[in-house]
């Protein structure tokens, strides 16, 4: 059972983790390229930010976004900002959310994010905790998949190979850490099976696109998959 009250928890914890790594940079990083193609860490920094305040329209019940259109232009306006703007952003935006979060709310709803996804409105936390930690990492100041909690690594490979299942571009493949974990994903496209082994880090890392799988062992041919 998904637990909306420790995720925040989490997600405080994952905040003050990701504001005292920022904070420990100056005007010049923020410019510098941030591990995702095409985005500078300041990018990245107002990037979250933004998904913070588009997570409490959605619990809120508005539309999460005005339009892509909105959200890549509000990216692009506050990624050149300064770094005490960008801290008070991401403070100030965080605040926001955990606020919303706190408050009494029926977290059984359904509730809708873009592109007319649908959840229910106590995974929403997770979904911050997600944001949070991977983009962490995708600043590359030091902060690694390795160093990602322990919990969150294995619910989001859960999570990764859920949203994988049965998808018509991946075949059927099964996936395993060394210490004995086993997911299965994908399904929906010929091939396979495909056996996919290695550290948890790793799996995540490949799963979310963050790493091309050359750490892992492939029986058979590593699927492309979709972008997230």
């Amino acid at each position: 059972m998904i637990d909306h009250a420790h995720d925040l928890a989490c997600v405080r914890d994952a905040t003050e983790r990701l504001l005292t790594a920022v904070a420990g940079l100056d005007n010049a990083s923020l410019a510098e390229p941030s591990r995702l193609p095409g985005w500078t860490r300041g990018h990245v920094l107002a990037h979250l930010a933004r998904n913070a305040d588009a997570l409490v329209n959605v619990l809120e019940g508005r539309p999460m976004y005005a339009s892509a259109e909105v959200r890549d232009d509000d990216i692009e306006r506050d990624a050149p900002r300064p770094l005490d703007a960008q801290l008070a952003d991401l403070r100030g935006s965080a605040a926001r959310f955990l606020a919303t979060g706190d408050a009494p709310a029926d977290w059984t709803r359904t509730v809708e994010l873009r592109n007319g996804v649908t959840d229910s409105a106590s995974r929403v936390p997770f979904r911050r905790w997600i944001e949070v930690e991977l983009h962490h990492v995708d600043l590359g100041v030091g902060y690694e998949l390795e160093d990602l909690p322990a919990e969150f690594v294995e619910r989001e490979v859960d999570f990764l190979t859920q949203r994988f299942a049965g998808h018509q571009e991946v075949p059927s493949t099964g996936l395993a850490a060394g210490d004995g974990r086993i997911w299965t994903t994908g399904g929906g496209a010929e091939g396979g099976p495909v056996a996919v082994e290695g550290t948890a880090a790793d799996l995540l890392g490949w799963l979310a696109g963050r790493r091309d799988g050359s750490g892992l062992t492939v029986k058979g041919a590593l699927p492309k998959l979709p972008p997230l």
